[in-house]
């Protein structure tokens, strides 16, 4: 009998470490070769560890939410014949997700100081016919191992997640499928039950740029209403004239290239600060931050040099980035480098809102639903297509004058689109 170490590989792009969010196995699970054994997390993906030999799991090199340097021991496991130290070989990388549910086979987990609420999830239902043409079903590393546990094919089940992704309660649907549902309860009931979930992956990491933020920044939150109609207007007819090659229009693209033109004429905004350092970096270049709900949580995908970009090329490019961030397939480059930041929430934008500003940008623009209000035009009540922007500055840099002539001339932008065009 030999021993096998499976060391943390290197996943590249100069990362030194990675977060050991599941595991799959525990001490004393028999392994076969290639099977994942663990999944890490490092920036905003997740990576399978695979086993390149069959044998018994003997040790556990951490517990979920450890962070392992690259190349340091993961797991040891017991083999026939020679045993050598060796790292996992070809990591599989995922789509960043956060910690579904802990695993009951996982190493003993500290309970966590601040225990986060659970999100319900909207549940469709799963069709029982087999995909053959699936070798590998889309799915989490911890819905495999589900799925294994509970005796389930996963080509048996139809995702419901994005690309058609296998979610957890997609395989929990399947095992009540056919059955007799529980009683419903009768009345009014006391709730009692209570639920710890450790922050883990990219929920953490949220977590800590989000901290980081308001601790460091003094926000100050500037908002103006802004009338779209003619926006609109605009915009439903350039989608009506578009070409089979290009994207549809949204207003984001039609805000992006007005942000361009209003800070070329406030440079301090298109910047980021270095707070040690008490250096502001203006950018000439305009790297708009998208932020982007994603399954896995909050993502900021980056237009890069907007300045350069027509409405059509920027609406391409961030449709491009969205979809790469929501599948889990955006590279580093692509998620990072952003001068100043776009956050929407589209229908569900409320009225006002108080976005956080990207550490370590000075600006974030906010947009808010858009609604049909009575505008009162000096004779009469007529309807008009109007929008908040909540926007915050960093007030260290960003005087509030200067925020207000700022939103001011995205106003004027917006509501005279034709000026979006012109240049100079």
């Amino acid at each position: 009998m030999g021993e096998f170490t499976i060391k943390m590989p290197d996943v590249g792009e100069g990362v030194a470490e990675a977060e050991l969010v599941e595991w799959l196995v525990k001490v004393g699970d028999p392994v076969r070769e290639d099977m994942t054994v663990a999944a890490v997390m490092t920036d905003k993906a997740t990576v399978e560890i695979p086993t390149p030999v069959s044998g018994t799991v003997i040790w556990l090199g951490g517990e979920i939410g450890d962070t392992i340097a690259v190349r340091a021991p993961l797991i040891r496991i017991e083999t026939e014949g020679d045993g050598n130290d060796v790292a996992a070989p070809q990591p599989v990388t995922e789509p960043a997700k956060t910690e579904e549910q802990k695993p009951e086979h996982a190493a003993p987990i500290r309970t966590p100081e601040k225990p986060a609420t659970p999100v319900a999830s909207t549940t469709a239902a799963p069709s029982p016919r087999p995909s053959p043409e699936m070798d590998k079903p889309l799915a989490s590393p911890s819905v495999r191992l589900l799925a294994r546990d509970s005796g389930i094919d996963l080509r048996q089940i139809r995702g419901t997640g994005p690309a058609g992704r296998i979610l957890r309660e997609d395989v929990e649907h399947f095992l009540a499928h056919g059955k007799e549902a529980p009683p419903a309860q009768q009345g009014l009931a006391k709730r009692t039950s209570k639920e710890e979930i450790k922050l883990t992956g990219l929920r953490r990491r949220i977590a800590e740029k989000m901290t980081l933020s308001a601790s460091r920044i003094p926000h100050i939150t500037y908002v103006e209403e802004v009338d779209v109609t003619a926006l609109e207007e605009l915009r439903a007819t350039m989608n009506g004239a578009r070409k089979a090659d290009q994207p549809k229009l949204t207003l984001l693209p039609f805000l992006m290239r007005t942000m361009v033109k209003a800070v070329s004429e406030q440079p301090d905004l298109n910047a980021t600060f270095d707070d040690d350092a008490g250096v502001l970096t203006r950018s000439g270049a305009v790297h708009v931050g998208i932020a982007t709900q994603t399954p896995s949580g909050l993502t900021v995908p980056v237009v890069r040099h907007a300045e350069a970009r027509s409405i059509w090329d920027c609406a391409a490019e961030m449709n491009r980035l969205a979809e790469a961030a929501r599948s889990g397939t955006a590279t580093r480059d692509e998620l990072t480098g952003s001068t100043i930041t776009i956050s929407s929430l589209g229908a569900l934008g409320g009225i006002v809102s108080t976005p956080v500003i990207n550490h370590p940008e000075v600006a974030i623009v906010g947009v808010n639903k858009i609604a049909t209000r009575p505008v009162w035009d000096g004779a009469q009540f007529v309807p008009r297509k109007m929008m908040n922007l909540s926007s915050s500055f960093d007030h260290r840099i960003i005087d509030g004058f200067d925020a207000a002539t700022f939103v001011q001339r995205l106003r004027t932008l917006l509501e005279t689109p034709a000026l979006i065009f012109i240049e100079g």
